[in-house]
């Protein structure tokens, strides 16, 4: 009977893994430090996570699609974590769903250019026009969309950020209407709009 009672107890212990965190589980492991398991998630930590009281006041997070082929999150996020202030974003978002957090969530990169949109194309800007900015603004980028930048996001991308997101969220507690897409705030591409949709799908999740 030994036998039969671990593979029943090793088999919930795998439904339990493999099911999206509940929001009460997610909401305890964004307070979480180091390397954390999240479920949903497939995480490379380039820099674990602090003391979330110690980390950098983020209020805003800017959505970013960057234009470069499948496979290129893990290098950008290499070349970030060498160099932290070169143009870029704190977390790298692979086509397959690999996320990859790329320098301590107390240090600022630079991304966004200057919360320059006052058209209200997207958005109303009175309240993004210079001030959602890098200093105040988590970036994720998005890899895939290339050759052609109108590329949506994958299903594993899209998978991966409506936890990440969330995660994000309640880890630096920021409304979800302060979720953008880079063309929200920056003259950007006009082939296309950056970050768009996934800012979108960001601001409608339930909790």
């Amino acid at each position: 009977m030994r036998p039969l009672l671990f593979s029943r107890h090793a088999a919930l212990a795998l439904l339990f893994l493999s099911r999206p965190a509940a929001a009460d589980d997610l909401a305890a492991m964004a307070r979480a430090s180091g390397t954390p398991y999240i479920p949903g998630l497939r995480i490379v930590w380039l820099a674990p996570w602090g003391d979330p009281a110690k980390a950098h006041p983020w209020t805003n997070i800017i959505v970013h699609q960057t234009e470069g082929p499948a496979g290129s999150a893990r290098a950008g996020a290499l070349a970030q974590a060498k160099t932290p202030k070169r143009r870029g974003v704190t977390l790298w978002v692979e086509t397959d769903g690999t996320v990859y957090w790329a320098v301590p969530e107390t240090m600022v990169t630079l991304h966004g250019d200057g919360a320059n949109r006052n058209d209200n194309r997207y958005i109303d800007n009175a309240s993004t026009y210079r001030k959602v900015v890098r200093d105040n603004s988590i970036g994720v980028e998005f890899a895939g969309n290339y050759p052609d930048v109108t590329t949506p996001a994958t299903e594993a991308q899209i998978a991966a950020w409506r936890v990440l997101s969330k995660l994000l969220r309640l880890r630096y507690r920021i409304p979800r209407d302060r979720i953008y897409a880079h063309n929200w705030i920056d003259y950007k591409d006009a082939r296309y709009c950056e970050g768009c949709a996934l800012a979108e799908l960001a601001r409608a999740a339930p909790d």
